[in-house]
C-alpha cells in the first residue's frame, strides 16, 4: 500500500507560502521582462501617435517602421510568456502548478490589456503543456493533472475568454510519475533521475530529517541515496537537500535559469547548510525567508524559503528586506560562517554519551543495586554513576543513575558485575537486538557512542560544566564528576570558572546566536554546535587580573544561581554511604579503602528537607529563573559581561552586530597565525 505523503514528510502548502515563493523567484523577473518591453513599446507608441497626426491618416500608422517595431515587441513578449517552462520536483497534487498557470496568465492578461488599447490582440497563449511535475504517488500524480486543467479552464472563464464548450482535459505528459532524487530502475546501479529542462524549479520538498530516512524509506532505499550523493549532500542532511542539490546541478549545467524551494529550518544548519554553500559555490542565493510560520498536520512549526541562481540576480531580499548577501546560515551582515576552527580550542567541548536503551536506573533501584557484591570482589559502583540529560539542567534534577561499562567491557567482563550486567539484560538486550546495526546488537551492555573523546578530557576533573545542545536560554551548569552527560548535552573540560565565565557571557552567547541553527522559532531557542560555536570562538587575551575579575563574577552568579535553586531553608545535605574502589569512577569519594583498594564511598548530595519543600522545588529550575530574570540575576551578569567585555578591550554598548564583527576578525587572525605557527 502506498504510504501516506505526510509519512515521506510530503505536505499541503497553503497559497500565501506558494505566493510568497514564486513571487520574487518566478514573477519578478518576468514582471521586469514585462517593464522594459512596456517602457519600449510606450515610447514606440509616442512616435507612431506623432506620426499619425502629422499625416493625418489613421491607417498610416501601421505601415511605419515603429508600429511593426511596437506590435512585434508586444507579440513577441506574448510567446516569451508561452515558452516559460516550470518545473516542480514534487509537486504532490500540483498545488504550486496550479498558481504558477495562474500567475503567468494574469502577466499575460496585463500584456492582453495593454495589446489592446494600441491595436494588437490575441487570444491567451500560455498553456498547461509547460507545467512539469514529478511525483512518486500515484493518486497525487493523477491528480495533479486534472487541478492544472481545472486552473486553467476557470481562469479562462473567469477572465472571459471562452474556453471549449465541452473540454477535453489532454493529459499532461510533462507531470512524470517517478522518484525525484534516486533512480532504481536498474537496483544494481542507482543514479540520479534526470529532470527536464525548465527555466524554473521550484516547490516543497518532503521534508523529512536523516535520523527518519531509514525508518520512512527502507534500508536499502536510503543506502542508495547516501551513495548516489556521497560527494554532494551531508549523510546528515534533511531529506529535503537532495532536490536543493538537484536543482543546483541543474543551474549549473545550463538547465535551467532559477529555483526556488521551501525546506524546513534544518537547511542552515551545520549537516544541510553545506548545500547551500555549494550553491554559493557556482551560483548565489538572491532570496530567503530565514523563519516562517508553517502548519504541519495541525502543528504550528518553522520553514525557510531560498531562491537561488548562476548568481546573474542582483536585487537580493532577507525576511523582506533588501540586503547585499544571503549568508548559507540565511543572515546578512557579517558571515561568520567563514570563521575557522581554532587549534587552542581542540579537546574541550563535546557531545554528551548516547545510551541506546534503558540504561538508567531511578533512585530506588540504583541505591538498592549498588551495595550488591559480586563473585570477582569489585564493587557495582566501578559501572553505576550519576547520569543527567537535558531535562535535568533546564528543569528539575531528578537524581538518575546510569550502568555504564565504558568503552571495551567484554560481555564476560561485564557479566562479572551480577546485577548491573542481569538489569540489562532483562531491559536493554530485548531493545539492542531490534536494532539495524550488528555492532549494537552484538555489543549490547555497551552504550552505542560512550564518546571516547570526552571521557578522555573529563578524566581528573573534579568537575566540569554542560550546556544543553537545544535552549531558549543559552545556560552552562557545573557537573560533579562521575556525572555521564547525556547525548543531549554538551560537556566542556574544564573547571575553573574563567572559562565558565566567558562561555556564558552576552559576548559568546551572540557569537553563538549569530552561526546558531534555530530551532522552531526564536521563543524555542537555538542549537549548540561545538564545531561551530565553540571550535570558531576566539577567547579574550586575558591580563591575570582580568581573568580574577570574569571568574569572581562567574563564582557570584553561580552562587547566587544555586542559592535560588536549592534554598538552605528548603534543602539539606545527605550523605550516600555505597562500596567504591580508588580505581573506579568515585575515587575521590572512597574513603578507608582496604588492599584491594576498595573501601566506602560518602557521596554528599542537596535534597529536599521534606515533602512540601520537593514540591516548592519543583518550580525551581534554571529555564523558570532565566524566564522571569530577576533584577539580582539581571545585575549579576551584567557584572560577568562588564568583566568579560574589559578582557577584550571593548565596551558593553556594543551591538550584536559589532561584537559578530570583532569576534570574527580576531578569530581570522588567529587562525592565520596558526597556520604559519
Amino acid at each position: 500500500m502506498e504510504p501516506k505523503r505526510s509519512q515521506i514528510g510530503a505536505h499541503y502548502t497553503s497559497k500565501d507560502d506558494i505566493l510568497t515563493l514564486l513571487e520574487p523567484v518566478l514573477m519578478a523577473p518576468l514582471r521586469r521582462e514585462w517593464e522594459v518591453v512596456k517602457a519600449k513599446c510606450d515610447k514606440l507608441w509616442s512616435e507612431i501617435q506623432e506620426s499619425v497626426r502629422k499625416k493625418a491618416g489613421k491607417g498610416a500608422s501601421r505601415q511605419t517602421k515603429a508600429r511593426k517595431e511596437h506590435d512585434k515587441l508586444l507579440q513577441d513578449f506574448g510567446h516569451r510568456l508561452a515558452e516559460v517552462t516550470v518545473l516542480d520536483p514534487a509537486c504532490g497534487s500540483g498545488n504550486f502548478l496550479y498558481v504558477a498557470i495562474n500567475l503567468l496568465l494574469d502577466l499575460e492578461r496585463q500584456v492582453i490589456s495593454y495589446g489592446s488599447q494600441h491595436g494588437v490582440s490575441w487570444f491567451p497563449l500560455v498553456r498547461p503543456n509547460h507545467l512539469y511535475g514529478i511525483e512518486i504517488n500515484p493518486y497525487a500524480y493523477q491528480l495533479a493533472q486534472i487541478v492544472i486543467w481545472i486552473g486553467y479552464l476557470q481562469w479562462m472563464h473567469h477572465n472571459g475568454f471562452n474556453p471549449p464548450r465541452d473540454p477535453v482535459l489532454e493529459p499532461i505528459e510533462n507531470i512524470q510519475h517517478k522518484d525525484a532524487i534516486l533512480d532504481l530502475s536498474d537496483p544494481t546501479k542507482p543514479t540520479e533521475p534526470n529532470w527536464p529542462v525548465s527555466e524554473f524549479i521550484f516547490g516543497n520538498p518532503p521534508f523529512l530529517g536523516s535520523k527518519k530516512l531509514r525508518e520512512n524509506l527502507g534500508e536499502d532505499y536510503t543506502t542508495a541515496l547516501l551513495q548516489v550523493y556521497e560527494q554532494r549532500v551531508q549523510g546528515t542532511a534533511d531529506l529535503c537537500a537532495y532536490r536543493f542539490e538537484m536543482a543546483r546541478q541543474m543551474i549549473a549545467d545550463g538547465r535551467c535559469k532559477r529555483a526556488g524551494l521551501l525546506a524546513t529550518q534544518t537547511i542552515r544548519g551545520t549537516a544541510s547548510r553545506k548545500t547551500l554553500a555549494r550553491i554559493k559555490d557556482s551560483g548565489d542565493m538572491f532570496f530567503a525567508i530565514s523563519d516562517r510560520d508553517w502548519i504541519l498536520d495541525g502543528a504550528a512549526v518553522h520553514v525557510s524559503m531560498v531562491g537561488f541562481d548562476s548568481g546573474d540576480e542582483q536585487l537580493k531580499t532577507l525576511d523582506g528586506l533588501p540586503v547585499q548577501d544571503v549568508h548559507i546560515n540565511l543572515k546578512s551582515g557579517v558571515d561568520v560562517t567563514t570563521a575557522r576552527k581554532l587549534r587552542v580550542n581542540a579537546g574541550k567541548a563535546f557531545m554528551g554519551d548516547t545510551k541506546g536503551g534503558s540504561f538508567h536506573l531511578e533512585d530506588v533501584e540504583a541505591l538498592k543495586l549498588l551495595p550488591k557484591p559480586n563473585p570477582h570482589g569489585r564493587p557495582n559502583s566501578d559501572v553505576v554513576v550519576p547520569w543527567a540529560n537535558a531535562a535535568d539542567i533546564a528543569g528539575e534534577a531528578r537524581d538518575i543513575w546510569i550502568i555504564d561499562f565504558g568503552l571495551k567491557t567484554t560481555q564476560k567482563q561485564a557479566a562479572m558485575y551480577e546485577a548491573p550486567f542481569e538489569f540489562l539484560r532483562e531491559h536493554v538486550y530485548p531493545e539492542r537486538q531490534k536494532n539495524r546495526r550488528e555492532a549494537y546488537r552484538k555489543r549490547w551492555w555497551l552504550h552505542v557512542e560512550a564518546r571516547p573523546g570526552m571521557r578522555t578530557a573529563l578524566m581528573g576533573l573534579a568537575r566540569f560544566f554542560v550546556t544543553t545542545i537545544t535552549s531558549k536560554h543559552r545556560l552552562f551548569s557545573w557537573m560533579q564528576s562521575p556525572t555521564l552527560p547525556d547525548h543531549k548535552l554538551i560537556a566542556f573540560a574544564f573547571e575553573d570558572d574563567y572559562s565558565f565565565g566567558v562561555l556564558h557571557s552576552r559576548i559568546h552567547r551572540v557569537w553563538t546566536h549569530g552561526d546558531g541553527s534555530q530551532v522552531r522559532d526564536k521563543e524555542s531557542g537555538f542549537t549548540y554546535i561545538p564545531t561551530t560555536n565553540f571550535m570558531t570562538f576566539p577567547f579574550p587575551e586575558a591580563t591575570t587580573g582580568q581573568q580574577s575579575a570574569i571568574a569572581h563574577a562567574a563564582n557570584e552568579l553561580d552562587t547566587l544561581r544555586a542559592n535560588w535553586l536549592n534554598p538552605p531553608e528548603w534543602t539539606r545535605q545527605e550523605i550516600l554511604e555505597f562500596p567504591g574502589s580508588v580505581s573506579g569512577p568515585w575515587r575521590r569519594y572512597v574513603h578507608d579503602p582496604d588492599g584491594p583498594g576498595v573501601g566506602t564511598v560518602r557521596y554528599p548530595r542537596i535534597v529536599p528537607k521534606d515533602e512540601e519543600c520537593a514540591k516548592r522545588l519543583q518550580k525551581r529550575t534554571l529555564t523558570n529563573l532565566y524566564n522571569e530574570r530577576p533584577t539580582w540575576l539581571d545585575l549579576a551578569h551584567k557584572k560577568l559581561d562588564a568583566a568579560v567585555f574589559a578582557a577584550y578591550g571593548w565596551k558593553p554598548e556594543m551591538s550584536d552586530e559589532e561584537i559578530l564583527a570583532g569576534l570574527l576578525a580576531l578569530n581570522l587572525e588567529r587562525a592565520e597565525k596558526q597556520d604559519y605557527s
